[in-house]
């Protein structure tokens, strides 16, 4: 029986390939598997076994009957595509995905840019998985500082490097700052987009991660002025004329002074709050200088950082910055590149 069974199958499986429409394929159905069909006579023979050969018997009988049926299922799918589409023209040209608008955080990562670039600052790049010295010390920034405990910080399990300490996702873009100013010599105006890294609660305006964009100029007689005049321009290029800015002192380890910028636009809240927190800078704390070999006697300079997914988020009066993420292309679909202000 082992044997009528493996013959039937190769049988049936040889006639499918060949089946082309409905009607031959149901002929086949009733041959092979219907009530009165081959393989049902075969299985009335099993009464017949042994008790020792029914088990072996089975299994390959239970074998059989799955891969016809699956074969069958298959073969039905086929036909129907086929009576559907009209059988296939391989001459045919293929037919190219839709197109998708970049993802809305790109776009306004080029956009803001594009507007730096105009000013005359060049595109730096830097790891994401950084070093204590990097992330840390060399912008001034104390071992008791709460930024370094390891509930804000994402530190991994990797060897320590000899001088620089442990290594860690980098909670910001400014390791790129000191990695540039440890290669180069003023005068220095670069901009650092990427993603950073903290261990902040998940809400509508954080996140594990998120998009930063840093900027520093270093040259001699850099002032204030010079940072204010900076980022008004491209606050304004980025959003439009009818913006306010505000500056408001603030602290932060690596600058000295420093500010916190916030943005209101008319007509536009955020979360119902008319002015949102969108940018930290400074003047560069001399300390600063001092770890990366620069003359803070006779260079100056400023440095910022940027939210992109804030900047996205007031440019498009999106209320969530969990939605760059959620994968929701009803979402993601609605975003063209906005022209320039």
């Amino acid at each position: 029986m082992q044997h009528d069974l493996e013959r039937l199958r190769e049988e049936a499986l040889a006639e499918l390939s060949a089946v082309a429409s409905p009607g031959a394929l149901e002929a086949w159905r009733i041959t092979y598997l219907g009530r009165q069909g081959r393989l049902p006579a075969l299985l009335e023979r099993m009464k017949d076994l042994t008790k020792d050969e029914r088990p072996v018997i089975g299994r390959l009988a239970n074998a059989v009957k799955t891969a016809l049926q699956s074969g069958f299922d298959d073969k039905k799918i086929s036909i129907e595509a086929t009576a559907e589409t009209g059988p296939l023209d391989p001459s045919l040209p293929g037919r190219a995905p839709a197109a998708r608008p970049r993802h809305v955080l790109r776009q306004t990562m080029e956009r803001m840019t594009d507007i730096f670039r105009r000013m005359g600052f060049s595109l730096a790049d830097g790891p994401e998985i950084e070093t204590e010295f990097h992330n840390f010390d060399a912008l001034n920034t104390p071992p008791d500082h709460p930024a370094r405990n390891e509930q804000d910080t994402f530190y991994l399990d990797l060897n320590d490097l000899p001088g620089q300490g442990r290594r860690l996702l980098r909670s910001q873009t400014s390791p790129v700052q000191i990695r540039v100013m440890q290669s180069q010599t003023p005068p220095i105006r670069i901009i650092a987009p990427g993603r950073c890294y903290r261990r902040d609660e998940i809400d509508a305006t954080h996140g594990a991660f998120f998009h930063q964009m840093e900027g520093l100029y270093v040259a001699e007689n850099v002032s204030l002025a010079d940072l204010k005049g900076t980022l008004e321009f491209f606050l304004r290029e980025f959003l439009g004329e009818g913006i306010r800015v505000r500056f408001r002192p603030h602290f932060f380890p690596f600058t000295e002074p420093s500010f916190e910028v916030d943005l209101s636009r008319p007509g536009q809240t955020v979360r119902g709050k008319e002015w949102l927190e969108i940018c930290g800078c400074g003047m560069v704390d001399p300390a600063v200088f001092e770890h990366v070999g620069i003359d803070p006697e006779r260079y100056t300079g400023f440095a910022f950082g940027l939210g992109i997914e804030r900047m996205a988020m007031m440019l498009h009066g999106i209320p969530d910055l969990r939605y760059f993420t959620d994968n929701d292309t009803r979402f993601l679909g609605q975003f063209t590149p906005v022209p320039h202000a």
